[in-house]
């Protein structure tokens, strides 16, 4: 009768477990019902990750319930809690036996897991703080303890629990500032063999034989150093260069030591993969972090046999292993496959050093060698599309970040290298080439997960074992692993905006003398105590000098114009892309061609300008200075004006209030001047009426005569003319009186 309700329970799993794959209603039925609790108790009662087929069964309809649905993990957190999913990563018995199913049913919870802490489907709006949630609540129910003994110290563990458990862990701190901090503190390890859990993880990356195990160990660091400056400067302090003594505590110097030791390691074995493992952490640790990049500069690593070699800087050593790591020689089919990722992780490594550090530019140029290396491996056609992409990358932060002026190490040589070695047109073809190569393309498309573990999909045994295998050769050497998890979003993300930049950079280098000449004219002029002479010679070094800058710039147009010409006869050939590159590359020739022209005509136009504008400043200081005296002149005349105001003033007021008897004026004597002048008049009128006198005395005597001559008596006729007067004038006063 048992037996018969077990069958019918295994039963109804199957059937939920159909039943709520697709169907959201048939889901919030199922978890209204109490799906949580009857789970758990099942998987409780068949022992956890140790039962059998029915809590994969379990597991899987719980997986069901939670994949898509934001509020049905909110609903299992805050009822109850997510401490029964947790327990079941809980080993017990024996924790070096894995059997198959037990296998199959860790897989199962930590896929359950890695549902919690994604917060659910990308669609659903409350998915970032229900995400936040989960995450805080795992960690702090101790999940990070759980996950560490089973991915690091469960040394029996299967590759895939291993890798799922390390993605796990690079989930939970990703974006979490406080989760970071808890696993930066967390220590595996009894009594003295204790050591940090970043440092075990660090082992896991420089030891483990399995791709998937080095790829999901190297995304914990990834997301722990992503944002996160205080983790980054706490593992750059552990970057210490250690001697090579005969004897040492190996514990003590892998915790020290132990990420350079691992890029060390090409140096003594002359094998690069542990060198390029080590070489992908410290990207992350360099990473948007200028401190470390600096600090990581001033690394200066001993030879292996010191006399037998110089010391060099970590960067050096590691573009010498660059070059060492496309000289070696292929021994099988898997050190041919290797060898490219090895190169491309280097390269990347360079790449991210080199952002915003002119520094780290200055080092690489230092030796002339490195530069030629380069050049030659962008232009191998051996090398792969990403490599020759990459090394086109960092030959181009070699311009853009350049600050030296150095003949030489200067942007301009760097340039003039490139055009002379390639041209430019085939160069920036080697960005167009990476970036249309699968790897590059795929980075850009979400990433498909891993499909779902069901009763149809559960994977062998051997399967398990051998899913790096099958992995690594799907697509061929362009899917493999490394390569996936090497080109991210972030890192193809920011090798574009690169690409512009460098762009932009390298045409403008190339488009203008390396030395500009400042025509300026006090250094055409005759400088005091210079003889003819010297003063000819001077100004034919100067126009020999424009002269030289002036074939420079015709011979750089010739090799672009040479370039463009190339480009378009091969442009049927080279397909559509390339195509529509040549004709970019036109356009911006074109467009450089007459902006050149109008500086030429802008400049002309200004220095004219500026004649006409010292012209007219000329005339408006003669101008202030003429108006300036007049101006002083009416000052002078007002301020004249105003004392005169002064004194008139004074007097008037003294005149008024009588204080003073020394102001009054002298009266007699402006009645002298008064008397004088009346005195002036009269006798003025009175010579005029003598004048008039005489006159008319001069008439008389003249009518007088004639009368006399007529036979008139003149005295008679004057009596009676007296009398008559005499009459008439009495009349008139009589006519007065009236």
């Amino acid at each position: 009768m048992l037996l018969l309700v077990y069958v019918i329970r295994n039963e109804a799993l199957l059937l939920l477990t159909h039943l709520t794959r697709e169907a959201e209603e048939i889901q919030k039925i199922v978890v209204f019902e109490g799906a949580f609790e009857k789970i758990f108790s099942i998987i409780k009662e068949e022992g956890g990750s140790d039962g059998d087929v029915v809590v994969q069964d379990c597991l899987e309809l719980l997986n069901n319930l939670l994949r898509s649905s934001s509020s049905n993990q909110i609903l299992l957190r805050e009822t109850m809690g997510f401490e029964p999913i947790i327990s079941v990563l809980k080993l017990r018995g024996i924790t070096y036996k894995f059997t198959q199913q037990k296998t199959v049913n860790l897989l199962s919870a930590l896929e359950t897991i890695n549902m919690l802490i994604m917060g659910g489907a990308d669609t659903d709006p409350g998915k970032d703080s229900n995400k936040l949630a989960n995450r805080t609540v795992l960690v702090q129910k101790k999940l990070l303890d759980y996950l560490l003994m089973l991915g690091v110290e469960s040394q029996w563990a299967p590759v895939a629990v291993r890798c799922m458990t390390f993605k796990c862990i690079g989930d939970l701190v990703d974006g979490h500032p406080k989760n970071r901090d808890i696993l930066a503190t967390k220590v595996l390890g009894e009594d003295r063999q204790v050591e940090p859990a970043l440092n075990s993880i660090l082992r896991i990356i420089l030891q483990t034989s399995s791709i998937q195990e080095f790829v999901a160990a190297d995304y914990v660091f990834k997301t722990f150093c992503e944002k996160n400056r205080e983790g980054q400067t706490m593992l750059a302090s552990t970057l210490i260069p250690q001697p090579h003594p005969t004897t040492r505590d190996p514990l003590e110097d892998d915790v020290n030591s132990m990420l350079l030791r691992g890029i060390c390691s090409g140096e003594t074995d002359g094998d690069l993969e542990t060198c390029c493992r080590a070489a992908s952490i410290l990207s992350h640790v360099l990473k948007d972090n200028i401190q470390c990049k600096e600090k990581a500069l001033k690394i200066v690593l001993e030879s292996h046999v010191p006399s037998m070699g110089t010391p060099e800087t970590l960067f050096q050593r590691i573009v010498r292993y660059l070059a060492v790591a496309s000289s070696m020689k292929s021994k099988d089919k898997s050190s041919t496959m290797g060898k490219s990722y090895i190169q491309q992780i280097i390269l990347k490594l360079l790449v991210t050093w080199t952002v915003d550090c002119p520094a780290a530019v200055q080092c690489f140029l230092d030796s002339r060698h490195h530069l030629t290396y380069l050049l030659e491996l962008v232009a191998n056609p051996a090398a792969t599309v990403c490599t020759r992409g990459l090394a086109s990358i960092l030959l181009g932060e070699c311009v853009i970040y350049n600050k030296s002026n150095e003949n030489g190490k200067d942007a301009f040589a760097v340039v003039d290298a490139v055009s002379q070695k390639m041209g430019l047109t085939t160069y920036f073809s080697k960005f167009e080439e990476m970036q249309s190569s699968f790897i590059f393309s795929s980075s850009e498309a979400p990433r498909q997960g891993d499909k779902p573990l069901t009763r149809t999909a559960t994977p062998s045994e051997a399967e398990i074992e051998d899913a790096d295998a099958a992995k690594a050769m799907n697509k061929g050497n362009e899917d493999h692993p490394i390569l996936v998890s090497l080109f991210d979003p972030s890192f193809t993300g920011l090798v574009k905006s690169l690409e512009g930049k460098i762009r932009e950079r390298i045409v403008d280098v190339y488009s203008r003398p390396k030395s500009e000449v400042a025509v300026v004219p006090a250094d055409l002029e005759q400088r005091s105590g210079e003889n003819e002479k010297a003063y000819i010679n001077r100004l034919k070094a100067f126009i020999e000098k424009q002269c030289s800058e002036i074939q420079n710039l015709l011979a750089r147009n010739a090799a672009l114009a040479e370039d463009l010409a190339s480009s378009g006869r091969n442009e049927e050939s080279q397909g559509s892309v390339q195509r529509s590159s040549t004709v970019m590359e036109k356009v911006q020739m074109e467009s450089i061609r007459r902006e050149l022209q109008e500086t030429s005509q802008r400049l002309e136009t200004v220095k004219a300008e500026k004649a006409k504008l010292e012209s007219e400043a000329s005339d408006y200081k003669n101008m202030a200075a003429k108006l300036e005296s007049d101006l002083k002149g009416l000052s002078d005349a007002y301020n004249s004006l105003e004392q005169a105001n002064y004194h008139l003033e004074k007097e008037v007021k003294s005149l008024k209030g009588g204080e003073d008897p020394m102001e009054f004026p002298d009266i007699e004597a402006i009645k002298e001047e008064v008397r004088k002048e009346a005195q002036k008049e009269s006798e003025d009128e009175l010579n005029d009426l003598l004048v008039c006198l005489g006159q008319e005395e001069s008439k008389v005597e003249k009518l007088t005569a004639k009368l006399i001559e007529l036979g008139v008596d003149v005295d008679k006729l004057l009596e009676d003319i007296g009398d008559e007067s005499e009459a008439q004038g009495e009349s008139d006063e009589d006519d007065d009186d009236h």
